[in-house]
């Protein structure tokens, strides 16, 4: 039997701090109009709203080293040059707090590209390894939510560690005082994998079976709030038919900037750079974030690119999310439905409208 833990909503900045002792906690914080996964302070609460930005940094940074490497002369022969490199990945003990299932799993859709086949990404698995994953089950979606269009769920566990579920009340906000927001009510902590099961084993929380029940009731609850997911089976067969339809995706792109917020606040987008910056005596490679919706992209040293219109870029994203991901993962979609490229995107171009009308009409006699 999984291990089931009952946190009191009033203690969990308590809990939060003991377990920031043994490794770093990010958890949700409100920045002006932004929630994003910070560090969490002494004393802070974090904020239990929906984040605005997913915590796939914490295993798959915007930019990190992967190498550094310094020089120095030989004293007693000038004309050598002793080299120091440092490849070390930077991956200490993390806790992801307060994620949403949708997070979770785009951590379980990161691990295909960076752990499964031939060759391991060693940085990646590093910060994978070191990771637990806490995350709090949704209680009601919001309008561009469709976690379930693409298999997951407002409770799904897959990618998590531990599942949190509101009980009793809950986390209620009140009006700005000095010791910022109330809380009533609590949580059930359920451990949803080995790692999960490690860890709530070895905390001083109260048994929470008691409360499983109600949990469980929480979650149908939310699962129900749900409008009905279409059909999304056919839909890798009808992008591949739709590929050469370049007036297609004309249409569905035409407002589309190109500006990028869809894959840098994805879950699930993978793509990167390498760039190296120093000099003979120092330096380091530096692998970041890249943007397949940028016209540089694509660009080859050559100085072709294949990809110079926003319809063909666009078409690559949607495809790899609904067609390519699918043939080579077992049928997952490299999308959890998290919404945030619809909500983000200054143009409020819909992904889910995209596919809809790309397995719409006639398109299998195309």
């Amino acid at each position: 039997m999984s291990a089931i833990r009952f946190l009191a909503a009033d203690k969990l900045a308590s809990w939060l701090a003991e377990v920031a002792a043994s490794r770093q906690v990010l958890a949700p914080r409100q920045e002006g109009k932004a929630v994003v996964f910070r560090p969490l302070v002494a004393g802070e609460t974090p904020s239990l709203a929906r984040a605005t930005i997913s915590p796939k940094a914490a295993v798959f940074p915007a930019c990190e080293t992967l190498v550094s490497f310094t020089g120095t002369k030989d004293p007693e022969n000038p004309a050598k040059l002793n080299m120091k490199l440092d490849d070390t990945p930077d991956a200490p003990a993390r806790m992801v707090f307060g994620c949403r299932s949708c997070d979770a799993r785009g951590f379980a859709v990161l691990d295909k590209p960076f752990l499964e086949g031939k060759f391991q990404d060693t940085y990646y698995k590093a910060r994978r390894d070191n990771l637990l994953v806490v995350t709090r089950t949704c209680d009601s979606p919001c309008s561009t939510c469709f976690c379930h269009w693409v298999g997951g769920g407002p409770t799904s566990p897959e990618g998590s560690d531990v599942l949190m579920t509101e009980v009793e009340g809950g986390y209620v906000l009140q009006a700005m005082t000095d010791k910022g927001a109330a809380l009533n009510g609590g949580f059930v902590l359920e451990a949803v994998s080995e790692k999960g099961e490690a860890f709530l084993a070895s905390t001083k929380l109260a048994d929470g079976s008691d409360k499983m029940d109600e949990a469980k009731a929480a979650r149908e609850k939310a699962a129900a709030s749900q409008q009905p997911a279409p059909d999304l089976s056919k839909a890798a067969r009808r992008l591949e038919q739709r590929f050469t339809d370049v007036n297609f995706w004309a249409e569905q792109t035409a407002k589309c900037l190109s500006c990028g917020a869809c894959t840098y606040m994805c879950p699930t987008c993978q793509c990167f750079n390498i760039s190296d910056e120093g000099n003979n005596l120092e330096g380091r490679r530096l692998r970041s974030w890249d943007n397949c919706m940028s016209p540089l992209f694509t660009r080859e040293a050559s100085g072709h690119n294949p990809r110079t219109a926003k319809a063909l870029r666009m078409r690559n994203r949607v495809s790899h999310k609904y067609w390519y991901a699918p043939d080579y993962s077992d049928g997952r979609f490299a999308c959890t439905g998290c919404g945030r490229c619809i909500k983000q995107c200054p143009v409020s171009l819909d992904i889910r409208e995209i596919v809809l009308n790309a397995i719409a009409d006639d398109a299998e006699a195309k």
